[in-house]
């Protein structure tokens, strides 16, 4: 770390020294203020600053979120042409709250996510983007309430001085700092509740901000903090995966059409409950010494408690047809899947059902940050400035308590699907209100999971005003970067012969909600049993070995190591008619990936003492290089009319998950063999785009734009899933074969393992945005974005909607203010789950807020979200393999805010 930072973090002291002992004290110069208020005014400043900039980008100002019904950032950005929103990080199914951007038909992960120009560690509390093959780049959304925001840049054409990693494009969030302030003594404060129908609870929601600046406005501090509460819950079904009928199943002699047939793994009915707590704040300090130089101090941190419950009732076909038992007469197959089947009572009570109750009590996660830059003014002609800090990021699951029992003992069983949403389904007379029957099946759950997530960054950049030729300025920069994430230390719980025992079992229990998946549609059970997540506390403690030991799961665990450097030059120039910039950046990326593998007990790092027998630690590193020419040309073609030309070369580094995730090894029988498996791919390149952009811009009247943007990315380097020839210890202990003079240590072998790879991709588009005043204080803004995007075996690209939009409708005057919001997104892919491929249909929003000013000190807001009670579906392969369908219900925020 020291050998890699050192130089520029030298340069930003040695720079900053130079400006403290060159500097004279001269009298403050008065700072031009911007001063927004209320709707309008806001949708002019930032279509001005949209309109003034060289590149194409998009601009939210504190006042639209504000006076947006959006309780963070996400909620705001999805109103951008070309942005859209989700509200999941990987495959768990979506939530009541945004939590992902994306921009322009990709990933979130090749989004770029930025705060005052730097990156943010970020942590999850959901477990599957903790750890495994699904923990990705991007930024939880989630831990930045909309408070924090002066205003939010969108970036969608690239230029050599910004930070790499977006490939599609950036946002950077921008929080106010101290002597921006009008006054020299400035205070906020909201209070409010939130109460969320469908768990009918009512939560409190409190912010503040105070900021003082001295008269010369030379020095100033600001001081922001949050707390907020509330309840959630969410309603479903969920099919935990397909499978198909084997040529062994015994069911196929005497029914040869269900060979190769898809049918659902398991069929559930699951409830969820979560109460997130998040709270945190942000410090910042400024002092300008003199006219010529200023620097800033801020710090910030958001933590979110996100302790949950998930109980899934399910019937389990491995019980049934994948157990070799047929359907009866009258099952129907349809578009390769069967669709309609029912079963007879099992044979000698036996189940046809698995139950999974999961308590996570103390899952949570958080972001920190502490960041020192300054900004120098050398001479007329030479400005510096330099930005030095670091970020942490953690996501935590460090219990999961879990009982799952077998059901439906001796019962008949049954489904039908009817396409994406509900499904009918059964499990005859058996009783689902009681725990009757119900015995322990197994218990599991990873412990100790933590990940931890830090990056320590540092960079110098100049700008050099030139005095005449074809360039106004020249920018030139150095950054260098050590990123490092991990989870370590994973236990995997295992039941003792005590948890088999009924009379160790609660005695008393609880039932679903009487209105459970009331909004849903179908036929399944609903009146479902469960125990509370104290009693599985209780009774996992006691009735689990969760021996540090013992039960040590190196599978689970996995570290990135990531070291970076780059330089830029920028030339700016501007004439009359047109401006712009041309620059190139140099980029160095040195990866190193650990994964835990099987191995001798003599390996170098052997982990032993485990029931799951002895690893090591593989470690592969990984260097790469890019260079990243950027062109962004701006015409203006009249007074009211703008041209943009943008071509770049972007890239973004792999998923950390994709880097360094557990490895599944199935050995060969010989040393002359392969073997097979499954995991990461540590020698993956970047997700490398060249990039095309075009924007006309009509800014019609004041506060209105008509704009369309073309576009298309030619993703050269993209990821998806392949199988990639690596090599691994392989041992005798694991009946493998092992070289005969060291069989302790094994032998390396080669094995073809399904995994993350490269592989090109394409996406194109068109955008159109407007904004429009219609009189009478009313107005409406909408976007539109039609994407077309393939990768290079004519799949679908992850994320990608095919139509997106946004149009809201708004009225203001000097007391009321009132703004109306539908969000619609198509169906995308996103990605493989359990083996099968997941996708989310498509999906409208309604939101609303109102406001009232009762003095110049005071307003009342009143927000409201899902108000359609919008339904979250997912298929599989085809529309005819319903994954899941959730109900989340409506949430409405009451605030009173003051100022002085």
């Amino acid at each position: 770390m020291k050998s890699n930072l050192t130089p520029i973090a030298s340069g930003v002291a040695l720079f900053l020294m130079g400006a403290a002992m060159s500097a004279h004290a001269q009298t403050a110069a008065p700072i031009e203020q911007v001063v927004t208020t209320g709707i309008r005014a806001s949708l002019q400043q930032s279509l001005t600053q949209k309109r003034n900039a060289d590149t194409h980008v998009d601009v939210i100002t504190a006042e639209d979120i504000g006076k947006m019904p959006d309780k963070n950032v996400a909620d705001s950005l999805q109103r951008v042409p070309g942005v859209t929103i989700s509200s999941a990080g990987a495959t768990e199914g979506g939530f009541d709250e945004n939590d992902r951007v994306s921009m322009r038909g990709t990933n979130p992960s090749l989004t770029q996510t930025t705060i005052n120009g730097h990156l943010i560690g970020s942590g999850d509390w959901f477990v599957l983007n903790q750890s495994g093959a699904g923990v990705g780049r991007s930024v939880s959304y989630s831990l930045l309430p909309s408070e924090l925001v002066g205003k939010v840049v969108v970036s969608k054409a690239a230029s050599a001085s910004q930070v790499e990693g977006g490939t599609t494009g950036s946002v950077d969030i921008q929080t106010r700092r101290p002597l921006e302030f009008k006054n020299a003594i400035s205070a906020e404060a909201s209070i409010g509740v939130v109460y969320s129908d469908l768990a009918k609870k009512t939560d409190p929601q409190l912010s503040g901000l105070f900021n003082w600046k001295n008269d010369s406005n030379t020095m100033g501090v600001m001081v922001q903090a949050f707390s907020e509460k509330r309840h959630l819950r969410r309603d479903g079904q969920e099919v935990l995966g397909y499978e198909t009928v084997q040529a062994s199943n015994p069911v196929v002699a005497a029914h040869p059409d269900l060979l190769g047939v898809a049918y659902p793994k398991a069929i559930g009915s699951v409830l969820f409950e979560q109460e997130r707590k998040r709270t945190g704040g942000l410090i910042d300090f400024e002092i300008k010494p003199t006219n010529d130089l200023k620097l800033n101090f801020d710090a910030f941190s958001s933590k979110m408690e996100a302790g949950n419950y998930n109980r899934n009732y399910l019937l389990w076909n491995p019980l049934l047809l994948g157990n070799g038992e047929a359907p009866l007469p009258g099952y129907v197959i349809r578009n390769n899947t069967l669709v309609q089947a029912s079963f007879a009572p099992r044979a000698g009570n036996g189940s046809n059902g698995v139950y999974d109750q999961i308590s996570r009590p103390d899952a949570s996660d958080s972001s920190n940050y502490f960041n020192f830059d300054a900004n120098w003014r050398v001479n007329d002609a030479l400005t510096m400035s330099g930005k030095l800090g670091t970020s942490k990021g953690s996501g935590k699951s460090p219990t999961q308590d879990v009982i799952e029992w077998d059901t439906g003992h001796g019962a008949s069983a049954g489904w039908t699907l009817h396409g994406v949403g509900a499904i009918d389904w059964n499990q005859g007379a058996a009783s689902t209100s009681t725990p009757g029957t119900s015995s322990v099946d197994w218990i599991f759950g990873i412990q100790n999971q933590i990940a931890n997530d830090k990056e320590t960054y540092a960079q110098v950049d100049g700008e050099y005003a030139l005095g005449g030729g074809l360039f106004s300025d020249v920018k030139f920069g150095l950054r260098a970067t050590k990123h490092d994430r991990s989870v370590l230390g994973s236990i995997s719980q295992g039941p003792l012969d005590s948890a088999f025992l009924p009379a160790n079992f609660p005695t008393t229990y609880s039932n679903y909600p009487a209105n459970f998946g009331s909004n849903l549609g179908g036929t399944f059970p609903r009146d479902i049993w469960y125990y509370s997540p104290a009693q599985l506390a209780a009774f996992d403690l006691a009735n689990t070995n969760r021996n540090p030991i013992q039960r040590a799961y190196p599978f689970n665990d996995a570290v990135e190591n990531e070291k970076t450097s780059a330089a830029y030059v920028q030339g700016d120039f501007k004439s009359e008619g047109y401006s712009g910039n041309l620059g190139v950046r140099l980029v160095s990326t040195k990866e190193v990936s650990t994964v835990f593998v099987p191995s001798g007990a003599a390996a170098p790092g052997a982990i032993t003492g485990s029931l799951f027998g002895v690893f090591a630690p593989s470690v592969v590193a990984n260097d790469y290089h890019d260079v990243l020419p950027s062109l962004n040309l701006k015409f203006d073609l009249a007074k009211d009319l703008v041209a943009r030309l943008a071509i770049s070369r972007t890239m973004t580094r792999p998923d950390y998950g994709s880097l360094a995730s557990g490895v599944g090894l199935s050995p060969p029988s010989t040393l002359t063999q392969i073997g097979t498996g499954t995991g990461s791919n540590p020698k993956l390149n970047p997700i490398r785009s060249n990039n095309l952009d075009l924007t006309l811009e009509y800014y019609f009247a004041k506060r209105s734009l008509l704009s369309v943007s073309g576009f298309y990315q030619d993703l050269t380097s993209y990821t998806g899933l392949g199988t990639t020839r690596q090599y691994f210890n392989t041992i005798a202990s694991f009946t493998q074969p092992a070289d005969p003079t060291a069989p302790n240590v094994g032998v390396i072998l080669p094995y073809d393992i399904v995994a993350p790879t490269n592989i090109s991709a394409r996406v194109g588009g068109v955008e159109l945005g407007l904004n429009l005043p219609i009189g009478a204080n009313f107005g409406v803004d909408g976007n539109y974005t039609y994407i077309d995007a393939r990768d290079s075996s004519n799949g679908p690209v992850v994320g990608a909607s095919k139509n997106t939009g946004n149009i809201s409708g708004y009225f203001e005057d000097d007391k009321f203010n009132a703004r109306l919001t539908y969000t619609y997104r198509s169906s995308f892919y996103s990605g493989v789950d359990r083996a099968t491929s997941f996708t989310q249909d498509a999906i409208g929003n309604v939101a609303a807020s109102l406001g009232y000013k009762i003095s110049d000190n005071f307003a009342l807001t009143f927000d409201a979200h899902n108000l359609n009670n919008p339904t979250l579906k997912y298929y599989a392969a085809n529309r005819d393999q319903p994954r899941s369908i959730y109900e989340n219900g409506r949430q409405y925020y009451l605030t009173l805010r003051a100022k002085m």
